[in-house]
């Protein structure tokens, strides 16, 4: 796992500031501690900083091709470089070293652009071919990889895989993009292409970029989509063929030169992983995870039974309730605005794993493709009702009951009817954006300030989802996955998971987002994903023999952590000093007068806001850690 980093001057071949692509570089030194290295030639630089993991001796970027005219620097794990390497050699590329790496610039030569439809694995990566004078960007199609660029007003361009390296670029215009922060306050995180700076663009998931130098800026192509195979039966044997389908992908993701682990929180994600880990390891699987003073949210005895049954090497840390510390440290992890709480406790995992393990295999991705989170089966219920009613009766009669029912954030959710109802007053993707939403489309207009809105002139968070809705799938749970892989996955989960290990020089593996692993089960019926109210129906059946069933039918809990006692409690002078002082009002994005009515009416109880006030919270953190340091 690495940095990488890089200018290109579109225009011509003039010379490449080595000391602002010095700069570049070390900003991301914790992203790979081992080695750091340039290569300037005329019009171009390239940086990288290493975290060894295969062919430590070896691998050293940039990595060049024979005869040097092609070289790249990269980012990820590429798990079936073998196969491609034996391919390569047979016709006729050379080989200088043993790793992944240099697999990159020999498929290039040998597929061009089409290279990294070959690839099985998670990057990154960018290379220069000096004889055809282009420069080829590829990020992975899950998005488990980062890559940004920008490009400058003099015509160069940056690119880099975490903002701040773009930052020490003082020409990098610091403008914010108005439509980022509406993105902002509806997901709590910025999708893809945007970033929270109009100059900043994300490279999206399953997207290449290939630019020629004369040529202007072109747009990313897709090279990759996810395929719902919604009307098809179940195949035969469906449950034994998803266990051997993800050992492989688990399999092939333990190869390494460096200590090997896994996270294991006690969930039925992560709890298939290091049981299949278990099964093909020939000694005991490093195990970690993390438990919390508060039973609501503390899932370690979980843990510890998987841990005891598969006879892993479990290591548990008891993480500060009132971690408050973190706050601002996760503002300079990411960036930009980040709204998920639970970074909070992924960095204190990540932190813990990296005691023992260089590597540590993750559960991630089960939710989005098996149909585990809760909001799946609201929208299916939601989706059975509207069906009910025609539109034209349906908007008036839900719509007048939201706007009469009370907001009774106290009460169990099954009396919390007011969001039902105001959900099903909209078609079913506004119905799951309202319910998926940070703050509803009328709070968020009551958050901003006049010149935000009409910055915004009409734009809402909901494009985000219209832009991919052209090549959803029709199925209603199969839609809503789709839209979550596109967006909440990359720019929620993924990041944080790629932000808070690199923060500790620790490499994430993910195979339950294995490409091969997830297009066959976007192929199964979604009967067989969510069946009634149980989500992840035929990966549960498929892991009895291989887990408790108390383990596999108890109720989800996450990886959150306390914000609305946090706020009543002892963060509350820091949260009325963060943002009801000068850093929000002085950005004039706001109505601070709505701000001070969310803050009362949250800590006098009579209100839930924490979501919101915790969005608010890191973004003053941005602020003042990012921003105003830029």
């Amino acid at each position: 796992m690495c940095g990488i980093a890089g200018i290109f001057r579109m225009q011509d071949s003039g010379a490449v500031e080595q000391t602002l692509l010095e700069r570049m570089n070390q900003l991301q030194f914790h992203r790979g501690p081992d080695e750091g290295g340039i290569h300037l030639e005329p019009g171009v630089g390239l940086a990288h900083r290493r975290l060894s993991i295969i062919d430590r001796s070896g691998g050293q970027q940039p990595l060049f091709n024979e005869d040097r005219s092609v070289v790249v620097v990269y980012n990820g794990e590429i798990y079936n470089f073998p196969e491609l390497t034996r391919e390569l050699l047979a016709a006729g590329h050379r080989f200088r070293s043993h790793c992944d790496t240099e697999v990159i610039v020999h498929a290039w030569e040998e597929w061009g652009e089409r290279c990294v439809e070959r690839f099985r694995g998670m990057f990154a990566f960018v290379l220069w071919d000096r004889n055809r004078e282009t420069l080829f960007m590829a990020r992975d199609r899950l998005g488990i990889k980062p890559l940004h660029y920008a490009l400058m007003p003099d015509g160069s361009l940056l690119f880099a895989s975490e903002i701040k390296s773009l930052l020490a670029d003082p020409g990098l215009p610091r403008d914010l993009d108005p439509l980022a922060v509406e993105d902002y306050f509806a997901f709590g995180y910025i999708p893809e292409p945007r970033s929270i700076f109009t100059a900043v663009r994300k490279l999206p998931p399953g997207h290449r970029l290939s630019i020629r130098r004369g040529q202007p800026l072109p747009e990313p192509q897709a090279y990759w989509d996810l395929t719902f195979a919604d009307g098809a039966s179940a195949p035969a044997g469906v449950e034994d063929e998803l266990i051997e389908r993800l050992r492989e992908a688990v399999r092939i993701r333990m190869i390494a030169e460096v200590p090997l682990g896994a996270f294991l929180s006690g969930g039925v994600d992560s709890s298939a992983v290091v049981a299949l880990m278990a099964q093909l390891s020939d000694e005991p699987v490093n195990t970690c995870s993390i438990s919390f003073g508060d039973p609501a949210f503390n899932e370690s005895e979980y843990a510890a039974r998987v841990a005891e049954q598969y006879q892993t090497r479990h290591q548990v840390e008891a993480v500060d309730p009132d971690d408050f510390d973190l706050i601002d440290r996760l503002a300079g992890l990411y960036d930009e605005p980040y709204a998920d709480s639970s970074a909070m406790p992924t960095y204190r995992v990540c932190q813990l794993a990296r005691q023992r393990v260089t590597v540590a295999l993750s559960g991630d991705g089960g939710d989005e493709h098996f149909a585990g989170y809760r909001r799946y089966r609201w929208h299916m219920d939601e989706e059975r009702l509207r069906g009910l009613l025609p539109a034209g009766l349906r908007r008036p009669l839900f719509g007048l009951l939201g706007a009469a029912y009370p907001k009774l954030d106290w009460a169990p959710r099954i009396f919390r009817a007011k969001s039902t109802f105001q959900a099903l007053a909209r078609d079913s993707l506004e119905g799951y954006f309202h319910n998926f939403s940070i703050l509803p489309d009328a709070l968020r207009s009551q958050l901003y300030s006049a010149g935000l809105k009409r910055d915004l002139a009409g734009y809402r968070g909901i494009e985000v989802f219209r832009r991919h809705l052209a090549n959803a799938p029709e199925h209603p749970l199969s839609r809503v996955q789709y839209l979550d892989i596109k967006t909440y996955l990359p720019g929620d989960i993924l990041t944080k998971v790629d932000r808070a290990s690199m923060a500790h020089a620790l490499e994430v593996r993910v195979p339950i987002l294995d490409h091969e692993f997830v297009e066959w089960v976007a192929g199964l019926p979604p009967g067989l994903k969510l069946r009634g109210h149980e989500g992840k129906h035929v990966f549960k059946r498929a892991l009895r023999s291989h887990l408790p069933e108390d383990i596999l039918y108890r109720r989800k809990m996450g990886f959150a952590v306390p914000l609305a006692a946090w706020f009543r409690g002892p963060l509350r002078e820091r949260l009325r000093a963060a943002l009801l002082g000068p850093t929000l009002a002085d950005s004039g994005l706001f109505d601070q007068g709505f701000i001070a009515r969310l803050v009362e009416q949250h800590q006098s109880g009579r209100r839930d806001h924490s979501a919101v006030l915790w969005s608010l919270l890191m973004f003053e953190s941005f602020q003042r850690q990012v921003l105003e340091a830029a």
